[in-house]
């Protein structure tokens, strides 16, 4: 089987990079505690009698954030990671000014915007088009300023027909599309992004994405909070991860998405021993490859199920530079005979890329990884490094492999 696949992707989705060296945010040793009593106020007798107890009341101190410190330059399209009740989600509030650090700092230069619970204000008995008013007041525009907005509100939410209707009769996702529209027509040099888009359809999540490319060329600041590694890989310039309350990782953003994606395997495989570049729950695994760059690339893999069988599972292929951008990359699902693959326990499979060269002169590493639904099989960074010399000349990245001159 020959599988043929070119593509060529650049952290930060391949946005003209317009970031600056000037820092919009700094945060500085920022912690943030909860305290959580243990005692129920039940009634108005508890509550009084538990005020005059405080000396001996059962309070627990959370911790959620401890000691957080990090700079974003303008313009940055920066992603904060974490798992469920890592402390993400309480940063980004700090950073909206909605919780106020137990210790530390935050400077802030320009405005910013909070995407964060869209659609406070909304009232579920008024229509579309009486509910865009009420946000678009509680965001600061006038009348006016909202009559001037209104077509462009409206089309970007794809609403046209529903904005008469009561917002009670919307779905979750249409009253979020019309949330985010309005929020977008607010001016803002830093946006907070809170997954905000989970319930919107592809095409509405695409058209979202476009609007916050938009934003990056004209030297917006984004921060973004998701648990889509895909959107973090193809937007994100920079990543931090945060677990149990403290920065595990700062870095390029592809880095810091593997290291989130480890948080969900299990390191004690019995097949396969995690280590640092070096990965996954073992299911399917590659067994030996090989890697030639002539006048193709050719990259020759066998990979073996082991206890179970895999109904569907994709290996992709990545090339860094010696700086370590992802300049290429490519996987079964959009080879040109791609097909979902299968393969039974025990078995194994031959997977040959044969990928045009259109590298230029220097050295790239090899990526892979081998996918099952949402679960890493075998993520195996720094597999194989290939140095690339063509004839004399300046060879960006990218060359093409043959042009011709008239």
């Amino acid at each position: 089987m020959v599988l043929q696949e070119t593509v060529t992707s650049f952290c930060g989705g391949g946005v003209m990079d317009t970031q600056t060296n000037e820092t919009v945010i700094s945060v500085k040793k920022v912690s943030k505690n909860f305290l959580l009593p243990h005692e129920k106020n039940t009634s108005i007798k508890s509550t009084v009698v538990n005020i005059f107890k405080k000396k001996n009341r059962s309070v627990e101190t959370q911790h959620a954030l401890k000691n957080i410190s990090f700079d974003i330059k303008k313009g940055e399209f920066f992603g904060i990671l974490g798992r469920n009740g890592s402390g993400k989600s309480t940063l980004l509030k700090i950073l909206a000014e909605i919780y106020q650090p137990t210790n530390g700092s935050i400077d802030i230069k320009g405005k910013l915007v909070p995407f964060i619970e869209l659609g406070v204000g909304f009232n579920p008995e008024l229509t579309g088009r009486e509910n865009v008013y009420l946000n678009g007041a509680l965001l600061g525009f006038s009348k006016k300023e909202v009559d001037a907005r209104y077509d462009d509100i409206v089309e970007f939410a794809e609403l046209e027909e529903f904005m008469d209707q009561k917002l009670k009769n919307y779905s979750s996702g249409m009253q979020v599309r019309l949330a985010f529209s309005v929020a977008t027509r607010a001016e803002a040099d830093i946006l907070l992004i809170d997954e905000v888009l989970a319930v919107g359809d592809a095409d509405f999540q695409r058209k979202c994405f476009d609007y916050f490319k938009s934003l990056k060329k004209s030297g917006k600041t984004v921060i973004f909070v998701t648990h889509d590694m895909g959107a973090v890989r193809e937007y994100c310039d920079r990543a931090i991860l945060i677990d149990n309350g403290v920065i595990s990782l700062e870095g390029k953003s592809d880095r810091v998405a593997d290291e989130y994606l480890k948080l969900f395997n299990d390191s004690k495989s019995k097949h396969q021993q995690a280590s640092d570049n070096r990965w996954g729950d073992g299911r399917v695994v590659i067994e030996k490859f090989s890697l030639t760059a002539k006048e193709t690339i050719k990259l020759d893999v066998t990979v073996r199920a082991n206890d179970e069988d895999i109904d569907d599972y994709v290996l992709g292929y990545r090339f860094y530079d010696s700086e370590e951008r992802l300049v290429m990359g490519g996987n079964t699902l959009n080879a040109s005979n791609s097909s979902r693959l299968s393969l039974e326990a025990g078995k194994s499979q031959r997977l040959i890329f044969t990928i045009p060269h259109i590298l230029g002169t220097g050295t790239y590493t090899l990526a892979t990884t081998i996918r099952s639904g949402p679960s890493v099989c075998d993520n195996w960074d720094g597999m194989a490094d290939v140095k690339v010399s063509k004839s004399e000349g300046y060879y960006p990245i990218i060359a093409p492999a043959e042009m011709e001159i008239k």
